[in-house]
């Protein structure tokens, strides 16, 4: 459930996925903040500017969560996102500890906006060689 605090702030989530739009990136904008609604830092997509197909903003306020707050501080944060992150966010949000993802458009949504734009799944195959990594992995988790 979202409050009108949220809505103040997924405004501004979505005025900085304006900015990366009029600088020629894909319309994604974020923030992170403090419980008390202070904003701690601001990012919009910079994909195509900086050639990084991981220049997310969700990304990259979760590394900068991760590498500048202690890990009591980044578990209070609140992440504003003008669309749900996607996997790949999603894996980084959740290392760096952040409490709570508020989102205004959903990546079904999305999808419905830009129908056609996922790409297909990338084949994995294994687990394979277990004894082998076992023994590179776990001496690192004892």
């Amino acid at each position: 459930m979202t409050t009108a605090d949220d809505h103040t702030l997924l405004r501004r989530a979505i005025a900085l996925a304006a900015t990366a739009r009029e600088s020629g990136n894909p319309p994604f904008g974020s923030l992170l903040a403090a419980p008390d609604g202070t904003v701690l830092a601001e990012e919009h997509n910079t994909t195509l500017t900086d050639r990084d197909i991981t220049a997310h903003p969700e990304l990259k306020l979760a590394r900068w969560a991760a590498r500048e707050l202690a890990p009591a501080t980044a578990a209070e944060t609140t992440m504003y996102t003008s669309c749900q992150p996607c996997g790949m966010c999603e894996a980084v949000i959740r290392q760096a500890g952040l409490r709570r993802v508020v989102y205004a458009l959903s990546n079904e949504q999305l999808l419905d906006i830009r129908p056609g734009s996922g790409r297909p799944p990338v084949p994995q195959d294994g687990p394979a060689l277990l004894d082998e990594v076992r023994a590179a992995v776990e001496p690192y988790y004892r």
